[in-house]
């Protein structure tokens, strides 16, 4: 199978049906053999209705329904899982993402060789002051913290080889990351094409402000995690070690002074010097422990689900 088209999607009942006939027709004018998964993320709405309608008429609809919504990124990491395809390309089910796009996407990913490819929204056609700014922000954060070099990295818009998703563990809100997953992962061959965005005509956006602030929080967590997240030991440890010396080399430093520099002075309890180095030895013993423990628990720790599913449509049972 050539492509897999991964929809994660939430309460866009109204946006179906015209966005399958869309790709539908891409896809057989392009003669490409494909997929199309929705993963409907616990929508309230007539969403998984129509999807069962569309799997009835058309055999290369998949499902897959939430029993209530688990996040975008638990949405996209089932239809990873699921995807038969050479090559995976995903994409929003607001119509904002054009699927024109994908014989390019998918050519720079057959004939370019790219392991992934991010599209850019260099026009949008959002709010400049709720989005179009704080996303600038966002993105120029983004490429300076995690060194790949995108413009935009919340682009929906997509295409991966296989090799890519079936070795990227996407979880919690990690999909605005995905090209530093891959990159830590060891795909290194990461592209990016100028996409064409749509203004939205159904519905309303299910993203606020406040995915600016998630977004950077788990900028944070993804810095952190691709540097030590299998060594937890090299921060904290280090850390520790070093608060440890700070403070008992203040207490080396009380000491000789009470017992051979000036004996009669203050009591060292008087001092502040001596509560700066109760204080960093107890801080460094504890940055100490969180290392060790963040090594126990990496050695013990088990796989557990993120999501559960409640329906399926068409899919097929994956094997080794």
């Amino acid at each position: 199978m050539n492509i897999s088209v991964v929809i994660p999607l939430l309460n866009e009942q109204d946006s179906l049906n015209e966005l399958h006939d869309w790709i539908a027709k891409v896809m057989q004018s392009n003669h490409f053999s494909y997929e199309i998964i929705f993963i409907d993320d616990g929508s309230t709405d007539d969403s998984w209705k129509t999807i069962i309608q569309l799997s009835e008429k058309d055999t290369n609809v998949k499902g897959i329904r939430f029993l209530k919504n688990f996040g975008k990124s638990q949405a996209l990491h089932a239809g990873f899982d699921k995807a038969q395809g050479n090559v995976i390309i995903t994409m929003d089910a607001d119509l904002q993402d054009n699927p024109e796009e994908i014989p390019e996407l998918y050519n720079m990913i057959v004939s370019e060789k790219y392991d992934m490819v991010s599209g850019w929204k260099k026009k949008r056609y959002d709010s400049v002051i709720s989005k179009n700014l704080p996303s600038k922000l966002f993105n120029y954060a983004a490429r300076k913290t995690s060194g790949v070099k995108l413009h935009d990295f919340n682009c929906g818009l997509k295409s991966y080889h296989k090799d890519v998703v079936k070795n990227i563990d996407v979880n919690g809100e990690m999909h605005r990351y995905i090209p530093v997953l891959a990159k830590n992962a060891g795909f290194t061959n990461i592209g990016e094409k100028v996409v064409q965005h749509q203004a939205r005509k159904y519905g309303v956006t299910k993203f606020g402000m406040d995915r600016f602030i998630h977004g950077f929080l788990d900028l944070i967590t993804i810095w952190f995690l691709s540097r030590f997240g299998r060594r937890p030991m090299h921060l904290f440890g280090a850390l520790g070690v070093l608060m440890f010396t700070i403070g008992f080399a203040f207490a080396i430093y009380l000491g000789i002074d009470k017992l051979f520099l000036n004996p009669f002075g203050r009591l060292i309890t008087q001092r502040p010097q001596f509560y700066i180095s109760l204080v960093t030895m107890i801080i460094g013993t504890q940055f100490f422990v969180a290392g060790f423990l963040g090594e126990i628990i990496l050695r013990t720790k088990q796989d557990k689900k993120r999501y559960l599913i409640k329906d399926e449509l068409n899919l097929k049972p994956q094997t080794n």
